[in-house]
C-alpha cells in the first residue's frame, strides 16, 4: 500500500507544497518563489515574505494535489516545516498544514527545514541510506551533519558567525551584483581567476570542524574599500572568482575531514550554497580521489521546496510520531 505525504514548505520566500509517494517518489512539487519581489530590496523582507504566503499557500496546495492526481482524501499524513526560518513565514504554512489535518483528520508531522534539506538527497538517490555525511550550506546554515540513521543526526561543524549563504549575498550586494547572491556569484566567477586575490581561509585549531567567514568577508570589502580610496577599477569576476574559492575551499576540506574521522565513504550536499558548481566540482573532485562517494541533488531540491519536506516527514510517519495541533513555529529550532 502507497503511504502519499503532502508536503509543505514556507520558512523563508518560497511558498511550496508537494505530494510524496513513499518517502522517495515526488509526484507533484510547486514552488511558487518570491525573489523578484524582494530583489528591490537587497534581501528577503519578512513582512513582506508572510503577506505573500498568506496569498500564494492555498492555491500552490491544491495545484500540489491537482497535478499529482489525488484527492486530500488519498493524503496519508500532512507534512509542514516549523522551524527554523522567519517566524511570520513558518506560521504561515504552518497554520495552513495544521487546519487541513484537523479539518481532513489526517495526522499532523512536523518538519525541520534542514532535516528537509538533507532527505532532499533520498529523493535524487532512491537507493542513498545512511550512514553519511551531509554538507548543509543555505544562507542561514552551514552544518557538517553525520547523518547516522532516519532522524539521527551528529552535528560535526558549524558557522560561528555568517553561513556560507549570507556571505555570498553580502559580497554580491557589496560588488553591486545585488540578491540573491549565490547564483550571481557562481555566473560572474566563471569569467574570473580564482587565484587572481589571496583572500584568507579560517581553519581552526582547536580540534572542531567549525566554520567562520567573517573574517572573509571583511577582507574582501577592506580590499574593494582600497580600490575605491586608491581609483581602481573592480574586476567582479576576480573578487567573485577569488572570494568563491576561500567559501568553497573550507567547505570542501572540512566536510572530507569529517567523513575521513568517522570512517563514511559518502558525502551528500544539501541546501542553496549545494548548487554552487565550483562547491560541486571540486568536492566530487577531491574526494573522489580519496575513494569517497560525492551526492547532491538537483537544482531545484537544492532550493527551499517542499518534496523535501514531504520525504522527511515520510520517515518520521512510519516512525509513528506525530505533532499535536499545539505544534508552533521555532524560528531558531536547531538540528538534534
Amino acid at each position: 500500500m502507497d503511504t502519499l505525504i503532502l508536503g509543505i514548505e514556507s520558512s523563508c520566500d518560497e511558498t511550496a507544497a508537494a505530494v510524496i509517494k513513499n518517502g522517495r517518489y515526488i509526484m507533484s512539487n510547486i514552488i511558487s518563489t518570491q525573489v523578484d519581489l524582494h530583489k528591490r530590496y537587497g534581501g528577503v523582507v519578512p513582512e513582506i515574505a508572510s503577506r505573500k504566503h498568506v496569498e500564494l499557500i492555498i492555491p500552490v496546495i491544491n495545484q500540489a494535489l491537482d497535478e499529482a492526481g489525488v484527492l486530500l482524501s488519498e493524503i496519508d499524513a500532512i507534512g509542514v516545516t516549523y522551524g527554523p526560518g522567519l517566524v511570520g513565514a513558518l506560521l504561515v504554512g504552518l497554520t495552513a498544514g495544521k487546519a487541513i489535518a484537523y479539518t481532513a483528520k489526517k495526522p499532523l508531522i512536523g518538519v525541520h527545514h534542514i532535516e528537509g534539506h538533507i532527505a532532499a538527497n533520498y529523493l535524487q538517490y532512491p537507493d542513498l541510506e545512511p550512514p553519511f555525511i551531509c554538507l548543509v550550506a543555505s544562507g542561514g546554515h552551514s552544518h557538517i551533519v553525520h547523518v547516522k540513521d532516519y532522524g539521527e543526526f551528529e552535528i560535526l561543524g558549524q558557522t560561528r558567525d555568517d553561513a556560507a549563504g549570507e556571505a555570498f549575498d553580502k559580497i554580491s550586494r557589496a560588488v553591486g551584483l545585488g540578491y540573491p547572491g549565490g547564483p550571481l556569484i557562481d555566473k560572474y566567477a566563471q569569467k574570473g581567476n580564482s587565484r587572481a586575490i589571496s583572500f584568507p581561509r579560517v581553519y581552526f585549531d582547536d580540534g572542531t570542524l567549525d566554520f567562520s567567514f567573517s573574517g572573509l568577508k571583511t577582507a574582501v570589502l577592506n580590499y574593494l574599500n582600497r580600490l575605491e580610496q586608491t581609483g581602481e577599477a573592480i574586476n567582479i569576476p576576480d573578487v567573485a572568482a577569488s572570494f568563491q574559492q576561500a567559501v568553497v575551499d573550507v567547505l570542501v576540506k572540512n566536510t572530507i575531514a569529517a567523513a575521513k574521522k568517522n570512517n563514511i565513504s559518502k558525502i551528500a550536499l544539501a541546501g542553496g550554497v549545494a548548487a554552487n558548481s565550483q562547491l560541486r566540482h571540486d568536492m566530487k573532485e577531491i574526494a573522489g580521489k580519496q575513494g569517497i562517494e560525492v551526492m547532491y541533488p538537483g537544482l531545484i531540491l537544492c532550493t527551499d521546496n517542499a518534496a523535501m519536506i514531504g520525504c522527511a516527514a515520510y520517515y518520521e510517519y512510519i516512525k509513528g510520531k506525530r505533532a499535536g495541533m499545539d505544534l508552533n513555529a521555532v524560528p531558531g529550532l536547531r538540528l538534534g
